[in-house]
């Protein structure tokens, strides 16, 4: 093995002043699947693009640096360019109207294009179940975090976001999962008022025959 004349001050790894090439390799050379190089970057770039469009949002901002002392998404900086964010979070109501446009800014962020839903309004469209309101993002995104609340608990939030965060590059995505007051599960929550629809809808069915129709 071919060996390298290291100065007697370099610690371990010398034998009489002299370093092996295996050495010089462990110590300066980290090997390892591109994969697992690419989950780490995703763990450490996390930079957030806020889409704020109703009260959930200004609560949040308001509550978040005096009780906290930093900012929800772990982050200092938050981007005001989709082109220099791998995440978003969404807050408040989402009208069809602003659908297009929120569209359109996911596409322009960067590959990771992490979701993370923020509200009962932006999970399912809240009590706002009219023509005008997006019954939940998830319709026009892939969502892979959501926070419920009316306003979301910044407690629940910060508890996913570092699951999140943990998880990165490991799962398949989206990830659909859903914070609550129990931890962190799989898929959203169905809401009450699509159980009560389809509850209708089965009544109706069933009563068909008495001229009760869907």
């Amino acid at each position: 093995m071919k060996e390298i004349v290291a100065p007697a001050s370099m610690g371990t790894g010398i034998r009489n002043g002299m370093l092996s090439a295996e050495d010089v390799l462990s110590q300066n050379v980290l090997l390892g699947r591109l994969q697992d190089w690419v989950a780490w970057n995703r763990q450490k770039a996390g930079w957030p693009f806020r889409f704020g469009l109703s009260c959930c949002y200004a609560e949040m901002k308001a509550d978040e640096p005096v009780q906290h002392g930093a900012v929800c998404l772990e982050s200092d900086i938050a981007r005001v360019s989709p082109q220099d964010a791998d995440s978003m979070a969404i807050a408040g109501t989402v009208s069809l109207k602003m659908a297009p446009l929120l569209r359109r800014l996911y596409e322009q962020m960067k590959n990771s294009r992490w979701v993370i839903s923020l509200g009962t309004c932006a999970n399912s469209g809240g009590m706002y179940d009219i023509y005008s309101v997006v019954q939940g993002i998830d319709r026009i995104l892939p969502v892979d975090l959501y926070v419920p609340g009316c306003p979301p608990s910044l407690d629940a939030l910060k508890e996913g976001l570092a699951a999140l965060a943990e998880f990165q590059g490991e799962e398949k995505r989206p990830l659909g999962w859903m914070m609550g007051p129990r931890g962190l599960r799989r898929g959203p929550s169905p809401e009450q008022r699509d159980l009560q629809q389809a509850r209708s809808a089965r009544f109706c069915i069933s009563h068909t025959g008495s001229g009760l129709t869907r």
